[in-house]
């Protein structure tokens, strides 16, 4: 899959205009390089070295160069960055002299492969550098960062030696077990091993998911016709983004827009307004894209027109979306007095069996809460927690550690093998006991280094992006 003995070349920084930066590693790296630069590269040591690189006979452009010298490189090879200010086509060009003197283009998450296959990080430190590219918050961030300084590791490392403690006194009472001598009693294991697992069960529920969260999550807006949806998407992105109409089902599209909160973005769209029984051919089609683009989307803001008096048709539609996630926002506030609002409110939080907030896109009433709940409720899937307030979540996401699916597999397995373990042992089964703690051990272990063939280490950084 990977072949450590070649020289790879790509684009390292996020667009290929302006400010570019070419990243290269390998064999070939240092004499590579004496060809490009006018400056002298010394091979000795890490440098940093401001000359001209030399594109073709009549073209020079002017570059830095960001030496690190094997072992002490990202990669454990020799490694560098050349740093420029051009534009795509100078970069192209540049590219296609280094892939013609024998360089090759880097593939998908190549330069973090070698950092782990050359020993510099861990798997589990390879993955939070793709996590840390790919994050859309603040506390995806915080918790990639903490997965790549080796929080996971630590922690699964200091689990290992308790389990591995309890095993060795297990297997000793084994090899003595004609012997008057007790290593460790059946309770004193059984409590041991019970603290161990519930460490693990905190690992997984204090976590962020990272897959929840890697793109930017769909927060999506849904309600009967004339619901003031599309007046609540435009307050909401602060600009004119839907057609705002008295006239009947105006919206006929899904229309989004990037929306930044105090903490992540989402991306907000609105669409069509869902009815019970469709009349044409049209109306079906676009009830069909509005359902199944809400049925996907992490959140669901549900309007309701507060001002009508019958809501028949509102308790149908929150049937035929069935959100995962669901606001229900009471729209055109604004429309009634104080006591009537009250009233209305109270009508339908009975009624949908939910709490409503009272906004009004008019003259802005209830926008501010209604931020703090989509974010609330986006980050509540991140963390995988959703019975706490957002100030708790916020605590919380702050010292968690981002966790992915092969991360959260290997410590389910760990729990349900110290499960087993511990009912074998109430059992009087040492010989499984200690099997079942092997194994419980081993999958921990796989968390700092996969024992599988080269498909799963194709799979984990297939997910990343060319030039990291």
């Amino acid at each position: 899959m990977y072949q450590l003995n070649d020289t790879i070349v790509a684009v390292s920084s996020p667009t290929s205009d302006n400010r570019v930066i070419l990243r290269l590693t390998g064999p070939a790296a240092i004499s590579i390089l004496h060809q490009l630069f006018s400056t002298l590269i010394t091979k000795q040591k890490s440098a940093i070295i401001p000359a001209d690189i030399i594109i073709d006979p009549d073209l020079t452009v002017n570059a830095k160069l960001y030496l690190f010298s094997a072992p002490n490189s990202y990669t454990g090879e020799a490694l560098a960055e050349i740093h420029m200010y051009t534009n795509s086509s100078v970069t192209q060009a540049l590219i296609a002299k280094l892939l013609a003197n024998g360089l090759r283009i880097a593939g998908p998450g190549e330069f973090t492969a070698r950092a782990y296959l050359n020993g510099k990080i861990d798997l589990a430190q390879a993955e939070a550098v793709c996590e840390i590219v790919t994050g859309s918050n603040k506390f995806q961030l915080a918790a990639a960062e903490k997965l790549l300084a080796g929080r996971l590791t630590e922690t699964t490392a200091q689990i290992r030696d308790r389990l591995m403690d309890c095993l060795s006194l297990i297997e000793a009472g084994l090899d003595f077990s004609g012997e008057d001598i007790e290593f460790i009693t059946r309770d004193e294991t059984i409590e041991k091993l019970d603290c161990i697992k519930q460490n693990l069960q905190q690992l997984l529920s204090g976590s962020i998911s990272f897959e929840s969260v890697i793109d930017l999550p769909a927060v999506g807006i849904a309600g009967a016709t004339n619901a003031g949806k599309s007046s609540l998407l435009n307050r909401l992105l602060g600009q004119p983004r839907s057609i705002v109409s008295d006239q009947l089902r105006t919206t006929r599209d899904v229309l989004t827009g990037l929306l930044t909160l105090k903490n992540c973005r989402i991306v907000l769209f609105d669409c069509a307004g869902l009815i019970q029984t469709p009349d044409s051919i049209l109306d079906e089609l676009t009830q069909t894209a509005a359902v199944e683009s809400l049925r996907k989307a992490s959140v669901v803001i549900l309007c309701v027109d507060i001002s009508k008096t019958n809501w028949t048709e509102d308790i149908a539609i929150r049937k035929l979306i069935e959100p995962e996630v669901l606001i229900a926002v009471a729209t055109k506030s604004d429309l009634l007095s104080e006591d009537a609002l009250a009233d209305r409110l109270a009508r339908l939080n009975k009624l949908f069996g939910a709490g409503f907030l009272a906004v009004s896109a008019k003259v802005g009433t209830g926008i501010e809460l209604l931020q703090n709940k989509i974010e609330e409720k986006i980050i509540g899937l991140a963390f995988r927690s959703t019975n706490r307030g957002t100030t708790d979540q916020v605590r919380d996401a702050e010292h968690a550690v981002a966790l992915t699916v092969r991360h959260r597999q290997a410590v389910t397995e760990a729990i349900d093998n110290i499960s087993q373990a511990v009912t074998e042992l109430k059992a009087g089964n040492e010989e499984v006991t200690a099997m079942m703690l092997r194994a419980s051990y081993q999958q921990l272990s796989n968390i700092e280094y996969e024992h599988v063939d080269e498909q799963v280490l194709q799979r984990i950084f297939s997910r990343f992006c060319i030039g990291k």
